[in-house]
């Protein structure tokens, strides 16, 4: 099997990843892309977060109806920091034989040396896909160099540029703005009948 890996807060799910989890679904060749939602992201402990149970609902309502979209709970049950090295790790002892790729922002992809044991992650990852965007730019070359396991593993993905993000839906939602058609049906209406968000 091919498995994709989307992992994120998703504080709200949007359409943006939603496309980019068709797509790399695609373009990969995926048998399926598991959303792994970290209920505690190392990286964002400054942040507040809405409560695990709204977030698990409004994933399991973003990918209701397709069969190639799971869940994981692979950082749900077991104890934090939830490192992406150690997601991959625990993945590839439940499945041994299948392959995994992480998916990607371009941002996230420049940010890579920074993260917990970066050469690690890359070894056990079987591929990289990666949505590239206009309005994010790095140095490919210092990339490379500081993870020389990069290149090799690295898909690039063609994906349509959207610029949605769920802190701009979270600030649409503080300050009364239009964020309908920015997450599917459901979840706008979840967010609505729950008061996520709201100032």
């Amino acid at each position: 099997m091919r498995i994709g890996i989307l992992g994120g807060t998703f504080d709200p799910p949007h359409i943006g990843h939603l496309i980019l989890a068709s797509e790399a679904q695609e373009q990969l060749d995926l048998d399926h892309v598991l959303w792994v939602l970290t209920p505690y992201p190392p990286h964002k402990r400054s942040q507040k977060i809405s409560p695990l149970e709204n977030r698990l609902t409004m994933v399991l309502l973003a990918i209701a109806g397709n069969p190639r979209f799971k869940l994981s709970r692979v950082d749900i049950d077991r104890e934090p920091p939830h490192f992406a090295t150690d997601t991959v790790t625990v993945l590839r002892q439940k499945s041994p034989k299948d392959m995994f790729y992480y998916l990607l922002g371009a941002d996230s992809m420049f940010d890579l040396p920074t993260w917990h044991e970066p050469d690690k992650f890359i070894s056990l990852c079987d591929g990289i896909g990666v949505m590239m965007r206009n309005d994010i730019s790095g140095d490919m070359k210092k990339l490379r160099e500081s993870l020389p396991g990069l290149q090799k593993k690295l898909h690039i993905l063609e994906v349509p540029l959207i610029d949605i993000s769920g802190s701009d839906i979270r600030r649409r939602v503080a300050d009364g703005k239009q964020f309908r058609y920015f997450v599917t049906d459901k979840i706008y209406h979840y967010i609505l009948n729950h008061q996520l968000y709201q100032s």
